[in-house]
């Protein structure tokens, strides 16, 4: 199997283990009372299955990308710019009648 195929299929797994972990919290913390709406509902079980594949769609991908830009390579060279300080050696004020053109 290639190397990526392998990363992608690792990915996905974390990625719904993620998403199986955030349900447990939702369910046990009960956050805005979706416990009770779940579990008081006949088909409260399609909207769990839906919460779970949605998450883990999303945690997946995020997972995904995560790996894949961590994987670029970094240049060798200097990074940041040329770290040359910039000096005003003027402080003084500019006067305001010289910014201004006078209207005529």
């Amino acid at each position: 199997m290639p190397k990526l195929v392998a990363l992608y299929i690792r990915s996905v797994a974390i990625g719904f283990a993620i998403s199986g972990a955030f349900l447990a919290a939702l369910f046990g913390l009960n956050v805005a009372g979706l416990r009770g709406l779940l579990l008081g509902s006949s088909s409260g079980w399609i909207a769990a299955a839906m919460l779970f594949m949605s998450n883990g769609i999303i945690f997946s991908g995020v997972q995904f990308g995560i790996v894949v830009m961590g994987m670029a390579e970094r240049p060798e060279g200097p990074r940041g710019g040329t770290k040359v300080p910039v000096i005003r050696h003027d402080l003084s004020p500019i006067p305001l009648e010289s910014r201004i053109s006078p209207r005529r």
